[in-house]
């Protein structure tokens, strides 16, 4: 099983906000996140990571090149590229995605490893053409919100609150051939994975969700304190 990362976003807002790294670079509990995510991709028994950074922040390549050197190998892949959308990175890094199951998540996606273990774990075990990690912990500017039915399978995605239990936690086990689909979206001069997973649905593809006890994003410096809080809860 092949792990991946979208670490190519500008990460305006905390340059803004005074924070002097680039988002992957920034450290939680003095890990970097980027880091952090190809530890726990390890330990998850990937065969290959691929990740896909910037080319306004060179430190943040270097940084991941010489995660690469140390593994030897191709068992890191990096790509580098400025992008206009997650969904234009995700496209990116489909080609050496395209000959196996695969787990894809952004820089900034914090939640628990245990959780994301036996997220792994379902994925490789059922036989949905995606799993999706979902929450109901909303702490999101603009969630998406996922509907499903009473046996977690998605029935769809919304931009507004209709009543659904669960938003979306920004990781996507996919099989390979819903590649398919990205390259419609893509095609069709689409940028934003919210569209990309609305368009799996309406391809037919069937997806699952996988609840998540919380799952937060990195976007603001105030953050990062509440994901090193979060992360101190399971700790021992």
């Amino acid at each position: 099983m092949k792990f991946a990362v979208i670490a190519a976003g500008e990460g305006s807002r905390l340059a803004e906000e005074g924070v002097k790294h680039p988002k992957p670079l920034v450290e939680l509990h003095g890990e970097a996140m980027i880091a952090r995510l190809v530890r726990i991709f390890k330990d998850n028994g990937a065969e290959e990571i691929d990740i896909i950074v910037n080319t306004i922040h060179p430190e943040t390549r270097e940084f991941v090149r010489r995660m690469a050197q140390e593994t030897g190998g191709n068992f890191i892949r990096v790509v580098e590229k400025t992008t206009a959308g997650s969904m234009q990175s995700f496209h990116e890094l489909s080609p050496f995605l395209a000959g196996a199951p695969f787990c894809l998540t952004t820089v900034d996606t914090i939640f628990r490893e245990e959780e994301f273990a036996d997220y792994i774990r379902q994925f490789r075990e059922g036989g949905e053409d995606g799993l999706m990690a979902v929450t109901d912990y909303v702490d999101d500017e603009k969630p998406l919100y996922v509907a499903t039915d009473e046996n977690l399978r998605i029935t769809g995605f919304h931009d507004t609150d209709k009543g659904d239990r669960y938003i979306s936690g920004g990781i996507y086990c996919l099989h390979p051939r819903t590649l398919s689909t990205l390259d419609r979206c893509i095609r069709h001069g689409q940028t934003r994975m919210r569209d990309f997973q609305r368009g799996l649905i309406a391809d037919g593809f069937r997806l699952k969700a996988c609840a998540f006890s919380k799952i937060l994003d990195v976007d603001h410096a105030a953050d990062i304190a509440k994901a090193e809080a979060f992360l101190s809860e399971e700790r021992p």
